[in-house]
């Protein structure tokens, strides 16, 4: 995409920016009825990733107002939604409006930092929350980085974060998981690996699969570990249940939850985390295993090696390969 061109914008949003009245990146901006939002600093030539309301509308800044007001361009995850937004605070956007999502981030990138070399402000937003928290925007922050082209935040609402804080559970040390995995295999494989995390955990979860991962949580972390379970946070209907892995999970099952949900858990104590690091046992030694299983259990050869298998994880939760352990089977059984 040339330097001196507009970043491409579809049709329908080249009528949205129209219908909020479109100007160019150097346009006087000292229109009466946005004269609140321009009391607000614009850094031009920069890219702006801006936190908007995870919920209530009341929680947006005033920062964000001016940066959707001034912004030369609007890379937004979902156009449609960014002018509800905009409409709900009074805003009229006055930049170009461009969709930038999972599916055309890098390509769109160096595009928008090239209006950002010319001096314009290119604001990023996506639906709820801040950009490149499970969103867009992590693409155009390393090219600016490495063009060297200023990056700078608008902070704001934290889905992570208000759960976290609303908990109960330690905030001195988390870490963030991202959106619980979708694949049982996968799911099982990372709860494994977090199995001795002693920092508290935060995952992202949605209602249709939640039942699905607190029957794996309550089989990674056992049915004591205290955890919350956080949805519909700073709307209406927000609410947090606190208690065990097996109160929660009962609650999902009493009780599903909907709307958007934040899982916070806690870490491991020293105890947990000594009994969770597992034992690295090599090839030979988990064929061992597997034979004296079979024997003394009464099974076939492959089914013990899957148990045996199953019971020793690697450091990364990933499992040991049966057919190498079948292969040293053989060779010790001659």
């Amino acid at each position: 995409m040339a330097a001196a061109a507009a970043v491409p914008v579809s049709e329908t949003e080249a009528a949205n920016s129209a219908d909020f009245g479109e100007r160019g990146a150097f346009d006087d901006r000292n229109d009466s009825d946005e004269s609140s939002q321009t009391a607000v600093a614009i850094p031009r030539g920069t890219v702006v990733l801006a936190a908007t309301p995870i919920g209530n509308v009341g929680d947006a800044s005033q920062r964000l107002r001016a940066l959707l007001a001034d912004a030369d361009i609007v890379a937004a995850e979902d156009t449609r939604r960014l002018y509800d937004l905009a409409n709900r605070l009074g805003v009229r956007v006055s930049g170009t409006v461009v969709a930038y999502h999972d599916h055309n981030e890098r390509s769109k990138a160096d595009g928008l930092l090239d209006r950002v070399e010319t001096g314009a402000t290119v604001l990023v937003v996506s639906d709820a929350g801040m950009p490149t928290i499970n969103d867009p925007g992590l693409a155009i922050v390393r090219r600016a980085i490495e063009r060297g082209l200023p990056v700078t935040c608008a902070p704001g609402p934290s889905a992570v974060l208000d759960a976290l804080a609303l908990s109960g559970l330690p905030t001195d040390r988390f870490c963030y998981e991202g959106f619980v995995p979708r694949k049982h295999a996968e799911r099982v494989q990372r709860l494994r690996m977090l199995q001795s995390e002693r920092r508290t955990i935060v995952f992202y979860e949605t209602p249709h699969r939640i039942a699905e991962s607190m029957d794996d949580l309550l089989d990674a972390f056992g049915p004591n570990r205290p955890m919350a379970l956080c949805r519909e946070l700073t709307k209406d209907y927000e609410e947090i249940r606190r208690g065990t892995v097996a109160e929660i999970r009962q609650g999902v099952i009493d009780e599903p939850p909907r709307g958007e949900i934040v899982l916070v858990i806690g870490g491991a104590s020293d105890e947990e985390a000594a009994a969770a690091t597992p034992s690295v046992l090599s090839v030979g030694e988990l064929a061992v295993l597997a034979i004296d299983r079979a024997l003394e259990d009464g099974l076939r050869i492959k089914d013990a090696i899957a148990q045996v298998v199953e019971e020793h994880p690697l450091p990364d939760g990933s499992l040991a390969n049966r057919k190498q352990v079948y292969s040293a089977v053989l060779q010790i059984k001659g």
